[in-house]
């Protein structure tokens, strides 16, 4: 479902071409306007990730195609800036979901993230609407009110979301107790 990021031409051929769909396109962070420009965005990526500034992954399909990415950016005390964008025709189908629950997994407990941070353009109303269905995600436009604010200095943009790792966990111990009580018992 993920991988880290490589600079592998015909996996950034894909994503690229993936990514200028214009339903895709507008609401990427790292936006490259040619194919040249993304795989140096790619090796750009790849360092900072070296360097501990970024954590970032390619999301698969089930037939191991790279159909968007996933990464953590802005990373400050064990906090970050979430960016997801999944190419056209995969909207819809579940992807979006597996991808976070599987990156949120690997953040909160491998990585040591205690926190992750959505920003959502208002109009984007379909990002919005995918935050607002984790069960583990909190709208933090007030209770985060200084991120809020920085995020939105000259007009109301953006909304702010927040995953703390405390509110996953409980919703990911639950989800596994719910799957064993399913589980049929052995004789």
């Amino acid at each position: 479902m993920l991988k880290k990021r490589e600079l592998n031409g015909h996996e950034c051929y894909v994503l690229f071409e993936l990514m200028t769909h214009p339903d895709v396109f507008p609401f990427v962070r790292q936006k490259a306007h040619s194919f040249e420009e993304f795989m140096f965005m790619t090796k750009q990526t790849i360092e900072a990730e070296e360097r501990g500034e970024i954590i970032s992954r390619t999301i698969l399909d089930e037939w191991e195609n790279p159909i968007g990415t996933i990464s953590l950016y802005d990373i400050k005390d064990q906090a970050g800036f979430l960016g997801t964008w999944i190419g056209k025709p995969y909207h819809g189908k579940g992807y979006n979901n597996l991808a976070k629950e599987a990156f949120f997994q690997e953040l909160f407990y491998e990585k040591d993230i205690l926190t992750v941070f959505m920003r959502i353009r208002q109009k984007n109303v379909r990002s919005r609407k995918a935050a607002e269905k984790l069960p583990y995600t909190v709208k933090a436009n007030d209770s985060r009110s200084l991120i809020f604010q920085q995020l939105n200095t000259v007009e109301y943009i953006y909304d702010l979301y927040e995953i703390p790792k405390d509110l996953f966990t409980m919703n990911f111990m639950r989800q596994s107790s719910e799957q064993a009580e399913l589980q049929p018992l052995e004789a």
